[in-house]
């Protein structure tokens, strides 16, 4: 696919976005399995519902540009899982495996907050309001997944670990 404009770069990454947000949906379960900490364990499962919505938030967007929601894969989000997928096997240490699920989830939550950024900038330099307002209350509360994550990692999971 060639790009012809500004804007068709700004819904093709929309659509690898929606990407990142479907796999996630898929890998997040796996994951939530996986914890040990029963406090990760609800932090991962409560992202799993927020991702869901944030999914359903970006198809509204993509409908609202007439764009497929599934006409991307998003290759650095098949990488991050594949990364995530590895500390669950190769961690039979449950405190250690939560440390490396960790690890994994911020690697992912760091790319999307990356990519909702420059997401945000560029709607705003469209004159796309709605668009930045519905990509910017994503961003944030990825950011507050982020946070969170570091909360658990430094107040027990990575302590814990090195026991």
């Amino acid at each position: 696919m060639n790009l012809d404009n500004f804007r068709q770069m700004y819904v093709t990454e929309l659509q690898e976005l929606r990407s990142v947000e479907d796999q996630l949906t898929n890998a997040l379960p796996k994951m939530v399995e996986a914890a040990g900490h029963s406090a990760l364990k609800q932090a991962m499962r409560h992202h799993l519902d927020q991702t869901r919505s944030q999914r359903d938030r970006l198809d509204m967007l993509l409908q609202r540009h007439g764009a497929s929601a599934d006409q991307h894969k998003d290759q650095s989000m098949q990488s991050m899982i594949g990364e995530a997928d590895k500390w669950m096997q190769m961690a039979a240490d449950p405190d250690l495996r939560d440390a490396g699920l960790i690890a994994s989830a911020q690697r992912v939550e760091h790319y999307e907050i990356a990519v909702y950024g420059t997401l945000c900038a560029w709607a705003k330099q469209l004159g796309l309001d709605e668009d930045a307002s519905t990509l910017h209350a994503i961003l944030d509360e990825e950011k507050m997944a982020d946070k969170k994550l570091t909360q658990l990692a430094e107040s027990g999971i990575n302590p814990d670990a090195m026991n």
